[in-house]
Parts: C-alpha cells; structure tokens; sequence
C-alpha cells in the first residue's frame, strides 16, 4: 500500500512538473503578441514595443513610471490607471483592490494587465516627472539589529525634488540564486532640503529578496537604481496639533515630516508616538531630542510593548494605542491632523481610536507597509 502511494505521487509530481514545463515553453515560443502600441493620452506618437510583459513593466521599460508599493505584485494597488481599450476582462487578482467606482470608470492595475494588443490608457500629468536616478551608495549604517539606514548619493541626474513623506523604489542588483531584478517601495528619510541623496531606513524582512540585499550583499560605493519620488503621503495645511504615529522602519517619513517642520518652523504642536517591542528596537533618541530644539512645541512618546520590558524602563508600556488614547481623551481634536506610517495592524488599531477621540477621515493621513 505503501508503495503505491510513493509511486502515485511521485506520478502526480512528474505529471505537474512536466505541465509546468510545457507552460513555459508554450508562453515563450507560442503565447507571440509581436508589436503593440500603447496611446496614451491621445498623444499623436503612441509607444511601439513588444507585446507579452505587464502594462506596469512595459512602461518602465519606456521610462514612464507608475507608483508601486509592492514591485508589481498586485497588493498595493498604487499602480491603477484608467484604461480605455485593449484591456480585457478584469482579473480576479484586482477586482478585490478596485471600488465600483473604478471598475465603472475602467480602473485597472497596470501591474496585473498584460500587454496583448494595442492599448488607450490615461496617466496623471504628474506621472511624467517620475525619473530613474543612478546612484552610488555613500553610508550604510546600523540602526538597530534588523533596520539599516542607507544613504544613496545621486549621480544621474543629481537632483530629486520631493515632498517629506514620499517614497522611492529602489532595485536590487543580482545576487547569488537571484538572478533577476526586483524593485520594492521605501519611504524618503532625509529632508527634502537636501536634494543631493536620498536616506532609507530598510528593515530586515526574512526571505525578502530587496531587504535580504541590502542587509547582507550591498556594499558602500556600489551604483544602485532609485525610481520616484512617488507617494501623496505628505504635510497638509492646517494650525491645529499634528499627531504623528510609526513604529520600526516607518519612523523614515516621520523624520522627513519632522525636519520639513523644524525647517519651515511651522508654529503648531507636535507630538510623536513610536511603538517598538524592547529598548533595543528604539532608534533616532538623539535627533528626537534635537526636534524638541528645533521645533517649538514637540514632544516624543516611545512605548514598548514587549512582555518582558525590565523596570530600567521608565517610559510608556504596552500598545501604541494606549498613550495615543490618554493623550486624545478629554480634549478638542476638531483641527488635529494625523500621520501614521507602519503595520497595516497598527494603522487599523491606530485609526478607530483616533476616530473614536474626532479625527475625521479627512485629516488623518497613513503609510501602511507589510
């Protein structure tokens, strides 16, 4: 009985493996969309190139870049355009990230559209001012024991203008058993007064092949790909008290916000929450106690959430939820403007108290990253 279960599945796998195979060879050799054009809005001169890659990898190809999060891999859903003709049908993969709305008004994912025949699609102006930067890598320093900040100095061109809170991608270069490139989103560090480089704080993530990069194969000097600025994550007008909330690597488009602030001296209150485990996921105390110079009214609340916190430890305790909530409680939040950049766990937790105390939707504005 035994055997013939080993022979059966040993079958199925050749079986599988050999239709796996066959797939490959049929995308390849038989699945030939030739030459494609893609129009876009209304230009007389549509883009000619080879049919077969994603919408979003077709453009890129065209240095035209759309946003994306998540590197094309259908879960950021940054990367929508409106798309008048050639599309097809809508996938399952992006009818969840659409709303009726969109889905009405031809709303697609780049990334999840393939380029088989000609196209008619619609981009933001703004789209266009996207650019590939090649830079050299200048500083990698240790944050923390799985957070790096690297800086990237531009080389071509050697400027980037950019609002505090937006982001990049940036590329890999190959490595080992990874051959091929890939491109992952990480929000700006540096202030967007220095137009010369580009800070990223990047967080260790196991089996990641961007993070898995720069944590154990990038080196200083190297020349490495930068594609943005992208991102609508950014400072709004208002003088009420700005509440901003982060934790681990997402402290990198609060400290942009922070230094625009210092920088601008924009007279409102600032108070800051950071949510980390233990005392050695803790970064950036010096330039939080240099905030507290340079911005009038700034106030920086870490607390730690891990079960076995020492009593060395005088500061705040459990979730970030909790001192958020006390210091909302029992006063007027009708002109408070939030900024969160984390978990999609802990923006979720973090917008229904900030909701709960009156935050409107409006003014509470996030960076969610997994």
């Amino acid at each position: 009985m035994g055997e013939k279960i080993i022979i059966t599945v040993a079958a199925m796998s050749a079986i599988s493996g050999t239709l796996a195979i066959l797939l490959v060879i049929a995308e390849r050799f038989l699945a030939n969309y030739g030459e494609v054009k893609i129009s876009i809005n209304d230009e007389a001169k549509p883009l000619v190139l080879q049919g077969g890659t994603s919408l979003l990898s077709a453009l890129s190809s065209q240095k035209i870049f759309l946003p994306s999060a998540c590197g094309g891999r259908g879960t950021c859903a940054y990367c929508k355009c409106k798309i008048l003709s050639g599309a097809g049908t809508i996938l399952p993969t992006e009818a969840p990230l659409l709303t009726p709305f969109e889905i009405k008004n031809n709303i697609r994912l780049a990334c999840q559209v393939k380029v088989k025949q000609d196209l008619q699609i619609e981009i933001p102006e703004e789209l266009f001012n996207i650019k590939e930067f090649e830079t050299e890598v200048t500083l990698i320093q240790d944050l923390t024991y799985d957070i790096k900040l690297v800086r990237f100095q531009l080389l071509n061109p050697t400027e980037i203008n950019f609002k505090a809170g937006q982001y990049v991608q940036l590329q890999n270069n190959p490595y080992e058993k990874v051959k091929e490139r890939a491109s992952r989103a990480y929000s700006i560090a540096s202030p967007n007064y220095e137009k010369n480089y580009v800070d990223l704080m990047i967080r260790l993530v196991p089996e990641g092949i961007v993070t898995t990069w720069v944590h154990k194969y990038l080196k200083e000097k190297d020349r490495v790909t930068l594609v943005g600025p992208m991102g609508d994550f950014h400072l709004r007008d208002g003088d009420g008290e700005i509440i901003c909330v982060a934790g681990g690597s997402g402290m990198a488009p609060i400290v942009a916000l922070l230094a625009e602030i210092a920088s601008k001296k924009i007279p409102r209150k600032v108070v800051y929450f950071f949510g980390a485990v233990t005392a050695k996921d803790l970064f950036y105390l010096q330039e939080m106690e240099e905030f507290t110079k340079q911005i009038i009214d700034f106030t920086f609340i870490p607390a730690l959430s891990g079960a076995n916190v020492g009593d060395e430890w005088k500061g705040e305790r459990g979730l970030i939820t909790v001192p958020l909530a006390n210091h909302l409680q029992e006063k007027d939040n009708s002109k408070t403007q939030a900024y969160m950049c984390g978990s999609p766990g802990m923006i979720k937790a973090c917008n229904i108290v900030l909701q709960k105390y009156g935050l409107s939707e409006d003014r509470i504005f996030y960076d969610p990253f997994s």
